[in-house]
């Protein structure tokens, strides 16, 4: 597979009249190779011609040799990126060099043009775009791995959710329990906030604790594979007001009716729109300030988008979140948040933890 993937970026070089490509990003590089490390440059893999090549060093040899599908492993001594040096190709004149000015640090690329001083660094970001976001059937059943490791391990800690256990610790456990049910790690921070928080998107757990008729926000995901997944679910402690289920119910519906427009060839920014504007209809379209999706893979952040901003067409194999949201500063917030397969007819979401208001 790794094989089909590069020969595909390979189409792209030529399509953009480049000699090569360097990648940096190590979740590109492990989709591209099957190389994984710690951090961006513990591999790094160069493309060109009909030749690619995954330059680490000592500590990953093991595992190059082992993992690496599609390209040539060059184990290195001292800086990685002086070993360019050692090609005669990149040394031609002008040998146009593409690159992602997105992951590409200001440091890397200098040392690139330091060790290649006849190369001609080209921002390649087109040759990226779409990588990975159409999931073939061993993505789709990692994906589908972790929400189901998420939906368990959520299901699991209900049982705690009381007045004053504090948010950091449900966090923990909650990944706890992720760890138990086979995620290799988080897929981040899980974020885990109550009462007056639950306003912050993107809040982190304190050790603020549990109060009575506090919302709950879980924000979360696992790792299988090195593909993740990314859910949102929002309980009550003890019983809910009137108010609370009334922004609860409108989310809700507003995350229904986006579902229900999602299916290949459709517009990302339609589908956000149908949240936007039965959230807006009722009366809270300034407290949802946030897009309705993104696409997952081995990033948390991938694409195509749902947003008012830019207007991915989906396609069959997206795997996408679906998550309004109202947020109420000093009051509160809800979020639900599933992953969800586009099909060529429709969509299937892949989440089976409840919707419902839990009132625990």
């Amino acid at each position: 597979m790794s094989a089909t993937r590069i020969n595909t970026l390979r189409k792209h070089l030529r399509e953009q009249n480049l000699d090569g490509l360097v990648v940096i990003n190590r979740n590109q590089v492990r989709y591209l190779t099957g190389f994984y490390g710690h951090e961006d440059m513990d591999g790094f893999l160069v493309v060109y011609g009909s030749k690619a090549i995954l330059f680490t060093d000592f500590r990953y040899t093991d595992h190059a040799r082992d993992a690496v599908r599609g390209a040539r492993v060059e184990v290195v001594t001292g800086a990685k990126i002086a070993a360019l040096n050692q090609y005669s190709e990149f040394g031609r004149p002008n040998f146009r060099l593409g690159y992602h000015s997105g992951t590409m640090t200001v440091a890397i690329l200098e040392q690139i043009n330091k060790t290649l001083p006849n190369a001609l660094m080209v921002p390649a970001e087109t040759v990226f775009a779409e990588l990975g976001w159409v999931k073939d059937q061993g993505e789709l059943a990692s994906i589908t791995k972790a929400v189901r490791i998420a939906d368990v391990a959520f299901e699991r800690i209900l049982c705690l959710v009381a007045p004053g256990i504090r948010e950091r610790d449900l966090a923990a456990e909650l990944e706890y329990q992720m760890c138990v049910l086979g995620s290799e790690k988080p897929a981040f921070e899980s974020a885990v906030v109550s009462g007056y928080r639950t306003a912050m998107p993107h809040g982190l757990p304190t050790s603020k604790k549990l109060e009575k008729g506090d919302f709950v926000t879980f924000d979360f995901g696992a790792t299988v594979d090195g593909y993740v997944c990314d859910i949102t679910r929002t309980v009550v402690v003890g019983k809910a007001t009137s108010r609370q289920k009334k922004i609860y119910d409108i989310v809700l519906k507003a995350q229904l009716a986006a579902i229900r427009k999602i299916k290949a060839g459709a517009s990302g920014k339609a589908v956000d729109k149908t949240a936007r504007d039965l959230i807006t209809r009722a009366g809270y379209g300034k407290y949802f300030g946030h897009g309705t999706g993104h696409g997952i893979s081995m990033e948390v952040h991938s694409g195509p988008s749902l947003s008012p901003r830019v207007d991915h067409k989906l396609k069959a194999g997206n795997v996408i979140t679906v998550e309004p949201g109202i947020y109420i500063s000093g009051w509160g917030g809800v979020r639900i948040e599933d992953d969800v397969l586009v099909t060529r007819t429709g969509c299937r979401v892949l989440n089976r933890a409840p919707k419902k208001l839990l009132e625990l």
